[in-house]
């Protein structure tokens, strides 16, 4: 079976096929972020704004308010310039950005599943990128890292927006840079992806006019300078210090003892995108490029670079001293989704004689074999993300209930909570600094106040901020304080003269 029409370019084997006129009617990007998102919400409902977005909603209200971020509470996050400007856009609707937060993590989500399908089928086919999508919708990390609105989605969703506007268009320059300008408002990685591209597109200029292209890559060497540019300048006027970034997250890296480093960087890294793709998806990524590379040269070459870029950017921050986290590689690992769909379904793109095809296919039934095998245990990665989701959202939800409640009424002092993870949700919801808040576990509780203790071990399981977080939420209340309020998840007692 011909998959082309006889004589037609697109059936040259290593050529990218033009895309089909009327595929955008049959599948829109609007089509594509609707049900997906109406999907999620149906599966998972129960997303919520994860620590650090909750912080920076804060920050952003707080610059609203004409104040400078609060970056004085223990442990705080590292700040992110975009997220901060959303907060402070949005803190008109008070505490309706969360909801709005929420969309957009959906959106998100949508958005990425839409980009993956698209790059798969404009290097590939249609099918290739189905199935891609597929497999970056039901990874584990995507959907917990999603649902709780990390930064991390929005940055991977403009670094493929930006991927797609120059598979469309080579050579497409300020609005690639221009999304990775964004982009690098969010992660730092950005900031290599934009440099690299202005050096593509330097070296690749005109050289028949050369004052000509200078004119023209001046602009663009700004566009591409723009993010590290703001992000220092950020940093300066609200700490007085330019990497306040860099050195507050490295600090935040060694007091949860996370790895980083070199050696871990060889020890984990594998590791880290192996918990995204899972051992099918790494095996089937690294036979698709292999194949891709052999067979399907031209259009696997732009994918394979992105890929390796991502790798080699998460590579560089880790050798720098920033942890070696999961959701630091899943850019990497939606461009590796398409190779897997290239592992499954590229043999089609071989002509039907083609002495490969018949490996590719024995090659591709091995890979749909090890998904197969490895069903049972991803439905079980993708259920403990929705117990996961449902546990915490619950505990959040029954904090955010006290605080709608008038627990912490009338003000008196500072307000004791079991660990980190509850400071920035109690200073969003009382409209308070995070410094009002002190985590008892590490600090002295203060002689006057209130004081938030968890109100059964179910409590103390799921409220933990990270494995490493130095918390010992299970103490009693302090001498004098009376019990003032409390729900299923928490209890709140009070001391006030």
């Amino acid at each position: 079976m011909y998959l082309w029409p006889p004589g037609s370019s697109a059936g040259r084997t290593d050529t990218v096929p033009a895309v089909p006129k009327g595929a955008r009617n049959r599948l829109t990007p609007l089509y594509w972020i609707a049900g997906v998102t109406a999907a999620l919400l149906l599966v998972f409902p129960y997303g919520f704004p994860n620590y650090d977005t909750i912080y920076a909603l804060l920050w952003g209200r707080e610059m609203a308010h004409g104040e400078s971020p609060d970056f004085g509470a223990a442990l705080p996050p590292t700040p992110h310039p975009l997220t901060e400007v959303w907060g402070l856009l949005a803190s008109p609707f008070g505490d309706g950005v969360i909801t709005l937060t929420m969309i957009g993590a959906y959106v998100s989500l949508g958005l990425i599943a839409f980009f993956v399908y698209r790059l798969g089928e404009i290097w590939f086919d249609r099918w290739i990128g189905a199935v891609a999508a597929a497999i970056v919708l039901t990874r584990a990390p995507f959907l917990s890292n999603g649902l709780r609105a990390y930064i991390d989605l929005p940055y991977i969703a403009l670094c493929l927006g930006a991927l797609l506007v120059e598979a469309k268009r080579p050579r497409a320059g300020w609005p690639v840079l221009a999304l990775l300008a964004l982009a690098g408002l969010l992660r730092p990685e950005a900031w290599l992806f934009a440099v690299v591209y202005w050096l593509y597109l330097a070296c690749t200029a005109d050289r028949s006019d050369p004052s000509n292209a200078k004119r023209e890559l001046a602009p663009l060497a700004a566009l591409a300078l723009a993010a590290p540019i703001f992000w220092a300048l950020f940093d300066w006027i609200t700490t007085g210090s330019l990497t306040y970034s860099w050195t507050g997250t490295k600090e935040t890296v060694e007091a949860l003892e996370r790895q980083t480093g070199p050696v871990d960087l060889v020890l984990y890294g594998p590791r880290r995108l192996g918990e995204v793709l899972q051992w099918p998806g790494m095996v089937g990524a690294l036979g698709g490029v292999a194949l891709g590379l052999a067979f399907l040269r031209r259009r696997s070459l732009l994918g394979v670079a992105a890929a390796t870029l991502a790798l080699v950017a998460f590579a560089l921050l880790a050798c720098g001293g920033l942890a070696i986290l999961p959701r630091y590689t899943m850019l990497a690992a939606t461009i590796l989704a398409i190779f897997v769909g290239v592992a499954l379904l590229g043999w089609r793109l071989l002509e039907p004689g083609h002495p490969w095809r018949r490996r590719w296919q024995v090659f591709a039934a091995l890979v749909a074999a090890m998904f197969v095998i490895w069903l049972p245990n991803q439905w079980d990665l993708d259920s403990r993300v929705d117990t996961d989701l449902t546990n915490q959202a619950r505990i959040e939800n029954d904090l955010s209930d006290l605080v709608d409640e008038g627990a912490f009424e009338p003000p008196c002092g500072k307000i004791a909570v079991p660990n980190h993870r509850a400071v920035p949700r109690l200073a969003f919801g009382l409209d308070v600094k995070p410094t009002r808040i002190v985590s008892a576990s590490e600090e002295d509780v203060p002689a006057r106040g209130y004081f938030v203790a968890p109100a059964s071990p179910f409590v103390i399981h799921n409220f933990i901020l990270d494995p490493n977080d130095p918390t010992n939420p299970s103490f009693p209340p302090p001498k004098g304080f009376e019990r003032v309020a409390s729900n299923e998840s928490w209890v709140v007692y009070r001391r006030c003269p």
